[in-house]
């Protein structure tokens, strides 16, 4: 049993109720309303057709017929088209054309969908890495979705699909701060096992991914803090340290008490051990590590901003990424990057070791070589003007010179200074390479920690900033619509954000509004570029960035809900009912597109309104309480196959809404209703007055009684 409004029905013994009415009329658009108060005609329902199944213009007409009077475009192609994955510009000139007079023929609205195979626009590839070249191929596959929609739609949405990202959902922000704190989680113990992703923001590609579960191990850093030999000298109490900084309790100090940059911190030397202490840090030492850099890296941006910290000093630290914040609430350092950081540290810190280790020896080499070019010069000299017969007191000296090493009568002094200086210049340029390659992998090590930032961090900014670029173009080509007078009234081209599936970010509620919010923020900072005022930026945005909401993608939601064991099935279905509508509500003033569609929460199987789970009429009730007067569009699916056509989607929404029989009153229906129609025969003496499927000779929707269905 499931409650819709005050009443209870069972989804599984649904009757086909006859739906009563007051009067009808033949002008869609302007038809009567239902009797159930929701406030939908049926000209309010569209359809959802893909560009792919569906071969050509032609096809495409022969849907209009059974009566829907809004019709969006859904493109199944991406790239260079095909039969099967059509793509906006396979329609040419001719083509739109014709679909602009076939929409005007029947007044019929068109929407468009951008292609399927986009999800998210930050740029992310199936390995999790982010690339510039991804971003702008799906930049431009909703770009051309823009200009179809301009020269066939003359307006209206433009539906994108979100999914930026993969993120967890118990530990998600959104299920920690309202009523419903916890109520969601993918599997039992997911919020301990969470993994998040870190990117380097040079190349947005994947570091390495943090795990809740998994400790990761460094030095314990030497700071002024109870244990330390100098907290015990100071009795805990600030001090000058011998260059004239004043030493804090928490402050990083060097061997000698020095105060000490962060980033120059060294680690605690274990006398009693002989050896360097290392510890492992769990999560919640990570979050707290990260709560210092996030103080660190405030810190260094207000000295830089207020001009006390150099610029090529700050450039020089971590926190550089934090440059463009506008404040500092927007710099925050989350404990995933923490824990690369932390990695990255004692990466850098063992290079560095190295390093000093190889090139220890270095200038020991230089001065031996030097010393030896100068003895192999005195030789040289020695041996050009000694007689031949007196030559062999030099290699008396050179057995002198090592003794045991040379044999008798071996090599002249010369030859064997020349193997020493080789025998040095080898190790030399060993030093020079090795301890030069690890300094380099320790400076590598410090600028990609300049660099480090959450998947999801990056991947916001990234969004933002293609929808507001998107936006940018669907008003230019409203602006030139409007120009030309051929604009759809009330209806600027939208980019339309469609929340798709849990497992991605975008789909909850709260995400999308944040997109949508993050979106319009930087399309108010392009805008003011060109010289626009704020307010009107802001309108322009308003305008032309909105949410395309599908309430079967919502409803799959309800796989991760929690249930309370103290509750009935039906308790918890009605309170995750609940949950749909007041984040319907909060989602309302920002939805600009509507996606109707059922099913019983675990797949987006696109079953008809009403066939599922979901409450899609109260849903639609709340929408339109909240002012929304957009279309919805039915989506079907599994009537494709389950049913006799898809069609049949948007004539069980009709009668899910309790809409009066199309065509009824002609005086050929007799008065019929839904109750008498459709599925309503069994036992009858005679078919209903409209049959489809084989028994319709034709997609023309030619029937069989000769009865047009509008």
């Amino acid at each position: 049993m499931v409650q819709f409004g005050t009443g209870y029905y069972n989804p599984m013994e649904r009757g086909y109720e006859v739906a009563t009415h007051h009067g009808h009329s033949h002008e869609v658009h302007e038809g009567p309303k239902a009797t159930n108060d929701i406030g939908v005609s049926i000209g309010d329902l569209g359809m959802s057709l893909g560009l792919g199944p569906v071969p050509n213009v032609t096809a495409i007409a022969s849907k209009l017929r059974p009566g829907a009077k809004k019709l969006e475009f859904v493109f199944t192609g991406s790239g260079k088209g095909s039969g099967q994955g059509q793509t906006p510009e396979m329609y040419g000139l001719k083509q739109r054309q014709a679909l602009v007079e076939l929409g005007k023929a029947n007044r019929v609205d068109f929407t468009t969908h951008s292609t399927v195979g986009v999800y998210g626009l930050a740029g992310m590839d199936q390995q999790g890495n982010f690339s510039k070249q991804s971003k702008t191929f799906s930049l431009n596959e909703v770009k051309r979705a823009i200009e179809f929609a301009a020269d066939v739609a003359k307006g209206g949405p433009v539906v994108v699909h979100t999914g930026e990202f993969q993120r967890p959902v118990a530990d998600a922000e959104w299920n920690k701060d309202d009523k419903w704190k916890g109520k969601f989680e993918m599997y039992p113990g997911e919020e301990e096992r969470t993994s998040y992703r870190v990117v380097d923001t040079r190349t947005g590609s994947l570091i390495q991914e943090a795990r809740k579960n998994r400790k990761v191990s460094r030095p314990v850093w030497n700071r002024f803090e109870e244990g330390n030999d100098f907290w015990q000298e100071k009795g805990g109490q600030s001090f000058t340290d011998p260059k004239g900084n004043t030493v804090k309790p928490g402050d990083y100090i060097d061997y000698f008490g020095n105060k000490i940059d962060p980033e120059e911190r060294v680690p605690v030397f274990d006398s009693k051990n002989q050896q360097f202490k290392v510890q492992q840090l769990e999560w919640t030492d990570l979050q707290k590590e990260a709560e210092e850099m996030t103080d660190r890296a405030k810190d260094a941006w207000r000295e830089w901003k207020k001009g006390r910290l150099p610029e090529t000093k700050f450039k020089d630290s971590y926190w550089v990424r934090f440059a463009e914040a506008k404040s500092e609430n927007e710099i925050k350092v989350k404990p995933e990057e923490a824990y690369i950081i932390a990695t990255l540290e004692t990466q850098a810190a063992n290079s560095r070791g190295w390093a000093v280790y190889y090139g220890g020896d270095f200038e020991e080499y230089v001065k031996n070589i030097k010393k030896l070019e100068k003895a192999k010069e005195f030789y040289e000299q020695i041996e050009s003007s000694m007689d031949e017969s007196e030559k062999w007191r030099l290699k008396q000296q050179a057995r002198d010179l090592l003794p045991g090493l040379v044999p008798d009568d071996a090599k002249f002094p010369t030859q064997v200074i020349n193997d020493h200086i080789k025998e040095f210049q080898k190790r030399l340029r060993y030093s020079r390479e090795a301890s030069a390659s690890q300094w380099a992998q320790a400076e590598e090590a410090k600028e990609t920690i300049r660099n480090v930032q959450s998947a999801d961090g990056y991947a916001l900014k990234e969004a933002y900033d293609s929808y507001a670029r998107l936006a940018m173009e669907a008003m230019r080509q409203t602006d030139d619509l409007q120009k030309k007078g051929q604009l759809r009234q009330g209806k600027p081209l939208q980019v339309a954000m469609e929340n798709l599936f849990p497992e991605q970010y975008g789909a909850h509620p709260d995400e999308i509004i944040d997109l949508v919010k993050g979106s319009r923020e930087k399309m108010v900072e392009l805008l003011k570029q060109n010289k626009i005022s704020e307010d009107e930026a802001k309108k322009r945005a308003e305008s032309h960035i909105t949410i395309t909401f599908d309430t079967g993608h919502l409803n799959m939601w309800r796989k991760y809900w929690k249930a309370d064991p103290g509750k009935t099935l039906l308790q918890n279905d009605n309170d995750f009912n609940d949950w749909m509508l007041e984040k319907v509500k909060k989602m309302a003033p920002y939805i600009g597109h509507v996606h109707l569609d059922d099913n019983y929460g675990y797949h987006d199987d696109h079953l008809a309104p009403g066939e599922g789970n979901t409450p899609v009429r109260d849903i639609v009730k709340t929408l339109k309480e909240s002012g929304y007067k957009g279309e919805l569009i039915v989506e079907p699916g599994a009537d494709y196959t389950t049913d006799v056509t898809g069609f049949h989607s948007v004539m069980k929404t009709w009668r899910h809404f309790g809409m009066p029989v199309y065509g009824k009153g002609s005086g050929i229906s007799q008065g019929r209703g839904w109750g008498q129609v459709g599925y309503g025969f069994f036992g009858q003496n005679q078919p209903p007055y409209f049959v489809f499927g084989g028994y319709s000779p034709s997609e023309d929707w030619t029937l069989w009684s000769g009865v047009p269905l509008e």
